[in-house]
């Protein structure tokens, strides 16, 4: 290895290639973001035993489902911010601890407020969790090649586990009781406390400055507001309440990013949108979420709804895109590897998902395997996007500030998400609404879940009318948000090649500002 007396400024020091030991510490580092993410579905099956069995009012009820997630993105930039301060390994260990307690918690609480409670700080854990186990893999594959391997399972990983948690969800409780969804963190919880002390390195910024307290209600004043907001208007439509929400989440934002310009100790260093591929790499991966969740939220209902699949048939049917889906990244990186462009690898996956949504726009009332394979097609080109640009950020970024890049990544992703629902949810609504006979029932004209509620409430030949019009006028909505899915998703190939041709990022020494190097 070069001598780093020796080394220039501008050259970087010779990547050490993992071993064994890097790659059993990847494998532990997956099984807890294999639980932060199953989390987010994990009360897909649960929430009827718990309703039974805490009898929680309709407010709680859904803050016991939608806690976890507001809290995660919330927190998601003070937590890598803090890691890259204290220390990467030790926030993942402090996580751990915190998320494998809350889990106990949750799995005995008996009462709702226990249960937000517990969820509230589960939110908190996997907010430390995420972007430190990111940020180690920084640390641990210093070889751009075995990083962009490491990262394309940690992508598969993270898919993955939001499609198993429904289904395990399902299987526990069917077997079990609602509190053994949680109880299944805890032996990975207590490996990875066991087992990461001696796998994995301590990493953090040698000169991080005071952390600016400051930082913290402004960014989750930013990002909660909006989140809300994007969540709620597929369901309830525009409504004036969560227009203001958006647009207060939208002032803090511009107040946070004024605070890190002028801040001495940013939580978040404005140098690493100079970095040359960091800022596409984040714009880019915010559009992959927006097209991967505003697929979703027609694709689960069509199952249940338009297939008339009962919630457990439903999740195991959505499991078969996950195959192809595994396949998707490791074959991006290959491709990278052997020499394809980048820029042409992630307009290829952008191209992929775009003709998955137009396989959406031609189903039926009937179509079970091509809303499969849409669904497969379309993930899988964005599992290609999500990897590619995952390690391109990470790349561009110094190591010392690895854990506020992924927690920046981590961020845009849930933005674009909801953005997605919002977006393509809203499109889909009012073709819904538009298409709905005029003669139905008012609660018909709301969503497809009222109009079948209503059918089955009427005799005979007119239910089963009302039935059959919905589940076209919902299909028609899908066929609708599918063009405009496509559309984005076009012009984000377009844009990914433009933007990415001549970016090529190489490791960026820790001396050295992120826009000396990548070029």
């Amino acid at each position: 290895m070069t001598n780093s007396k020796s080394t220039s400024a501008t050259t970087p020091p010779t990547p050490t290639r993992a071993g064994r030991r890097e790659w059993t510490a990847l494998g532990v580092l997956m099984l807890p973001l294999l639980l932060v993410s199953m989390d987010v579905s994990v009360l897909y099956f649960a929430i009827p035993a718990i309703s039974a069995d805490l009898k929680p009012s309709g407010t709680q009820q859904l803050w016991i489902f939608d806690i976890y997630a507001f809290v995660l993105a919330g927190l998601l930039m003070t937590m890598g911010s803090l890691g890259d301060r204290i220390g990467r390994r030790k926030l993942l260990l402090i996580g751990a601890a915190a998320f494998g307690t809350a889990s106990l918690v949750a799995a005995y609480a008996n009462s709702a407020e226990t249960l937000i409670a517990a969820r509230a700080v589960l939110g908190i854990g996997g907010a430390t969790l995420m972007p430190s186990t990111m940020a180690l893999l920084r640390t641990m594959f210093t070889d751009p090649g075995q990083r962009a391997k490491a990262i394309g399972i940690w992508s598969g990983v993270m898919t993955g586990g939001i499609a198993l948690g429904s289904v395990l969800s399902g299987i526990l409780v069917q077997y079990f009781w609602w509190g053994s969804v949680f109880l299944v963190n805890l032996p990975a919880m207590a490996l990875l406390l066991v087992l990461g002390p001696f796998l994995l390195p301590e990493s953090k910024d040698p000169e991080p400055g005071r952390f600016d307290l400051i930082s913290v209600p402004l960014s989750m004043a930013a990002v909660l507001p909006v989140i809300y907001g994007l969540k709620e208007i597929p369901s309830e439509g525009w409504h004036p309440q969560y227009v203001v929400s958006i647009t207060v989440g939208l002032v803090f934002a511009v107040l946070f990013v004024l605070r890190q310009r002028t801040a001495a100790s940013p939580m978040i260093s404005p140098a690493l949108f100079r970095g040359h591929g960091f800022a596409p790499a984040v714009s880019l991966n915010l559009v992959s979420a927006f097209g991967m969740m505003g697929s979703a939220f027609f694709t689960t209902q069509y199952l249940q709804s338009v297939l008339d699949k009962s919630a457990m048939e439903a999740a195991l049917w959505a499991l078969l895109p996950s195959v192809p889906i595994g396949m998707a990244a490791p074959l991006a990186t290959t491709l990278v590897q052997k020499g394809v462009n980048r820029a042409y690898v992630v307009t290829a996956g952008f191209a992929i998902a775009a003709a998955g949504y137009g396989m959406l726009a031609l189903t039926g009332t009937d179509s079970l395997w091509l809303v499969l394979a849409a669904s497969g097609v379309l993930a899988s080109g964005i599992v290609m996007v999500m990897s590619q640009m995952t390690d391109l950020a990470i790349g561009a970024a110094p190591v010392e500030r690895a854990g506020s890049a992924a927690s920046l990544l981590e961020t845009g992703q849930e933005f674009g998400g909801a953005l997605g629902m919002a977006v393509l949810g809203s499109i889909g609504t009012a073709i819904y609404r538009h298409d709905i006979p005029s003669s139905a029932p008012a609660e018909a004209h709301e969503t497809l879940g009222g109009a079948l509620a209503v059918a089955g409430q009427l005799p005979g030949r007119a239910g089963d009318a009302l039935a059959t019009a919905a589940r076209e006028a919902f299909t028609s909505g899908m066929h609708g948000a599918a063009i405009a899915g496509a559309a984005v998703l076009a012009l984000s190939a377009v844009g990914a090649a433009a933007t990415l041709r001549r970016i090529h990022v190489r490791e960026v020494p820790k001396t050295e500002e992120p826009e000396k190097v990548a070029a």
